[in-house]
């Protein structure tokens, strides 16, 4: 079995379809405007932030498929930058869908072989579960977003 093509192809059906949940990325923003993924509702984080948060780990693990070294820190992976019109926000949402084509890219070129070797050190594990708990991560933040989505529906209604 290539494990770099399956997980490549889950991390694809998560962010254009055909996966298990349902639920992809692309469906989800689609019908999306600058204001309403930028509303706050209660403590939640705004549909803008998660997609920046999403991609935050999506080109941080991409930079080290490239042999770059891990630089990815919690306290900045919310830090989206202002989005302040359609303009702003369409092109955060391309940025993340570009970015997330190329890491899709990375991980099918990975060797089969260095998919169970240690991801940098080996306090982070092997670069299957890296690579596997993105997929988990947008998944989960999708989750979000949709019920986000439901909740500015309901407030607008």
């Amino acid at each position: 079995m290539n494990y770099s093509s399956y997980i490549s192809k889950q991390l694809k059906d998560a962010y254009y379809g055909n996966n298990y949940t349902g639920v992809h990325l692309k469906e989800l923003l689609s019908n999306i405007n600058w204001q309403e993924a930028t509303t706050k509702l209660h403590s939640f984080n705004t549909i803008a932030m998660l997609v920046y948060h999403i991609n935050y780990y999506v080109m941080a693990v991409s930079k080290v498929l490239q042999g770059g070294p891990l630089d990815a820190h919690d306290k900045y992976s919310y830090d989206c930058p202002p989005i302040e019109s359609q303009q702003d926000w369409e092109a955060l949402v391309q940025k993340t869908f570009a970015d997330a084509d190329k890491f899709i890219n990375l991980i099918e070129q990975l060797p089969n072989e260095k998919i169970w070797t240690d991801f940098i050190e080996p306090k982070y594990g092997s670069w299957y579960r890296n690579l596997a708990g993105t997929i988990e991560h947008a998944h989960y933040h999708m989750g979000q977003i949709a019920l986000i989505k439901k909740l500015l529906k309901e407030n607008t209604a």
